[in-house]
């Protein structure tokens, strides 16, 4: 596994950490299908949550969310139609985007978290 892909797989495993201790129940963790993949798909009340994990070292060149570009949004909702198609659900779906700043990689001990709920339409 190369060093870009531990990093993102950790901040994966972070944001998980995260949304369990805000009462989110983790249903799946890297669903993937011809369309792309989802990072986090996790139940919170009345929500499906399709969330997309961004991790940063810092923000001074842009935010993480603004790397969930237009084309990005679109191939989440793909594969989050393919993911209802398999696990049909009455709950309602939600993409949330969450943000995580590690100046120092996985060496940082205090990653900062900023989760945005309902981060596009």
């Amino acid at each position: 596994m190369g060093k870009s892909n531990f990093l993102g797989a950790w901040g994966e495993v972070l944001a998980a950490e995260y949304l369990r201790k805000k009462r989110y129940e983790i249903v799946a963790m890297g669903f993937r299908c011809r369309f792309g993949e989802i990072d986090i798909i996790a139940r919170n009340r009345s929500f499906l949550v399709f969330a997309e994990v961004k991790l940063r070292k810092s923000e001074s060149f842009a935010s993480a969310r603004e790397y969930v570009d237009i084309k990005k949004q679109n191939r989440l909702r793909m594969t989050a139609s393919m993911y209802l198609s398999q696990y049909p659900t009455d709950l309602q779906p939600r993409f949330d985007v969450i943000e995580i700043y590690a100046p120092e990689g996985e060496k940082t001990s205090h990653p900062v978290i900023h989760h945005l709920e309902d981060a596009f339409e």
